[in-house]
């Protein structure tokens, strides 16, 4: 028997996909100029932009179809639509910021011991523009990434890249004033170690959620104590708790009465728990199986 306390605002994933879509053109023609910036400038930073910026391309397509996914309706062969589609591009993402950064840190360590000179003032206005564009996509999405993992991981790309290109702007600075080239190369490692921190940290969230993990926020045993309490419960058992997508946390158990109970006695009952869950713990879709003499294991969790 489940519940659910799940609304859906279409209109608001329209708003989603367009931002995305804007977004996406941005870095497009910030990749293509920055690349073609970084070749004749010979700058480092700029080209590891250039390829940051590339990666946030491919981040926001992937968000953009997760998106287009998620609104889907389930069917009687994808019983749960596509609602991980989100949760999945949140992982790819995470998953390419931290690739990116490895590649950064690789080129940055060979570039500072063979330090070049670089025409800074290319690198100056190819990293204005991409402050100012970046920027503007940062602020498009900043919304939706405060309680949606998916726009989260394309926000963390941009909002990376924006001060990535501040570095850049930095040290484009200090190589026309001061001939200091090498800056080049320490900037590029200090924004790859920034892009380590933030994929980490993406990455095990959404890992958690993949993995079918207990949410961090809910305590397992507190929930056994809480409903152990109602009467006529005996015993609850074999429960598990997972987070399907953002907006949906699932708990399924065994529970066992200590008398035969009626069905409708069942119902008020799961109404208790129901109510128990999702004002308690966030938990909005309820599976129990009643039971009564039987002979199970009454372990508190399984693997199984």
């Amino acid at each position: 028997m489940a519940h659910s306390h799940n609304h859906h605002h279409h209109s608001h994933g329209e708003i989603k996909g367009k931002n995305l879509l804007v977004s996406i053109l941005l870095n497009i023609l910030i990749t293509i100029s920055q690349v073609i910036g970084g070749i004749i400038s010979g700058s480092l930073s700029l080209l590891s932009d250039a390829l940051h910026n590339f990666s946030d391309v491919l981040s926001l397509i992937v968000s953009y179809i997760a998106t287009i996914l998620s609104k889907r309706k389930a069917s009687p062969n994808k019983t749960f639509g596509y609602k991980r589609a989100e949760i999945i591009a949140a992982f790819i993402n995470a998953s390419t910021l931290i690739i990116v950064a490895i590649i950064l840190i690789i080129e940055a360590a060979e570039r500072f011991f063979n330090p070049q000179e670089i025409v800074s003032n290319l690198v100056i206005w190819m990293s204005l523009l991409g402050i100012f564009a970046n920027g503007f996509s940062v602020l498009l999405l900043k919304k939706d990434a405060d309680s949606n993992m998916n726009m989260k991981s394309a926000y963390l790309h941009l909002l990376t890249d924006m001060m990535a290109s501040v570095a850049v702007l930095v040290g484009g600075i200090l190589m026309k004033y001061y001939q200091i080239y090498w800056i080049d190369a320490v900037l590029t490692f200090a924004i790859a170690i920034y892009l380590i921190y933030m994929g980490y940290h993406l990455l095990r969230a959404s890992t958690n959620v993949l993995m079918l993990f207990t949410p961090e926020t809910i305590e397992v045993q507190k929930i056994v104590t809480s409903i152990s309490k109602i009467k006529p419960i005996k015993n609850i058992h074999h429960v598990h708790v997972w987070q399907l997508n953002e907006n949906e946390i699932h708990l399924e158990a065994h529970i066992d009465f200590d008398k035969d109970i009626r069905l409708s006695e069942f119902d008020v009952i799961l109404e208790k728990i129901e109510e128990d869950l999702y004002h308690n713990y966030g938990i909005n879709h309820v599976n129990i199986q009643p039971e009564f003499g039987k002979s199970d294991s009454k372990q508190l969790i399984v693997q199984d």
